[in-house]
């Protein structure tokens, strides 16, 4: 009756949230920096959004289609692997950070809130970069 759900357009899928997770997250430093608190506030949000529904994403790719094997060989596969494990280990220590941030902001406590986020934003934005880069090595490179 129906055709198979092909797990594996979620990697494109993901990448495309990540990519939008960059822009947002992107978008509400610069919203910050320029006073604009409130849009500030919605950008953020949104931009933990897309990567929560990334996660979920991630989450039911791997849990329904096979890995994709790196297949570059030399200098560019000891680049992909260093991108890759990075990518991984600060994806893993971004989610509480994240969590936290956005608990302060929501409290209003901006003197912390400010604190941590100066060490989530970086961390955010390089494993939604990465995230993509990773990708684009993986499926079209």
């Amino acid at each position: 009756m129906f055709a198979a759900f092909d797990f594996r357009v979620l990697a494109h899928v993901d990448a495309a949230l990540n990519s939008l997770a960059t822009i947002l997250i992107v978008a509400g430093l610069i919203a910050v920096k320029r006073g604009a608190i409130c849009m500030h506030k919605r950008l953020m949000l949104a931009a933990a959004s897309v990567s929560a529904l990334f996660l979920c994403c991630y989450i039911v790719y791997h849990l329904n289609a096979e890995a994709v094997k790196f297949e570059g060989q030399g200098f560019i596969r000891k680049v992909y692997f260093t991108l890759l494990i990075s990518h991984v280990v600060l994806a893993v220590v971004q989610l509480p950070l994240i969590l936290r941030t956005i608990w302060l902001g929501l409290k209003d406590r901006r003197a912390q809130h400010k604190k941590w986020a100066k060490v989530t934003a970086p961390i955010w934005l390089y494993v939604s970069v990465t995230g993509v880069v990773v990708y684009l090595m993986l499926y079209h490179w």
